[in-house]
């Protein structure tokens, strides 16, 4: 009988989590091409799909600054509305922390625009809270 280590990630203990993907957030990215990025979190996005595993999307400032969420990665969850924040944190986020919890789900697969911020912030965050 297999019994799958309970530190590799499955379809059955993980969220997808993709964060800021926007068209100003991404406008101000010279470190990779632009459109790979999109094509690369299209692809996590139908990953997270084909493998029913729980997607989360977050936003920052999308009416006033940084725009809606790409429209191809909207796509792939049309009926998904992205949660957006004021923070740059998103862990510090009522709404968004709510949703991870509702997922029951300790393993996070976390793909942001930005590093330093977008990435870094959340993930510290989440693993000081046992993630």
């Amino acid at each position: 009988m297999f019994h799958a280590n309970s530190d590799l990630l499955t379809p059955d203990n993980s969220v997808v989590i993709l964060i800021d993907h926007q068209p100003q957030m991404l406008f101000g990215v010279q470190s990779n091409d632009r459109q790979t990025i999109i094509n690369n979190t299209v692809g996590l996005a139908k990953t997270a799909k084909v493998f029913n595993v729980p997607l989360i999307l977050t936003t920052v400032a999308s009416d006033t600054f940084s725009g809606p969420l790409q429209p191809q990665v909207q796509e792939v969850f049309p009926e998904q509305k992205p949660i957006d924040r004021t923070s740059m944190n998103a862990w510090e986020d009522e709404n968004f922390l709510e949703v991870v919890k509702k997922t029951g789900r300790k393993k996070l697969v976390i793909a942001a625009l930005w590093t330093e911020v977008c990435l870094a912030l959340p993930t510290i965050s989440a693993l000081k809270d046992g993630y």
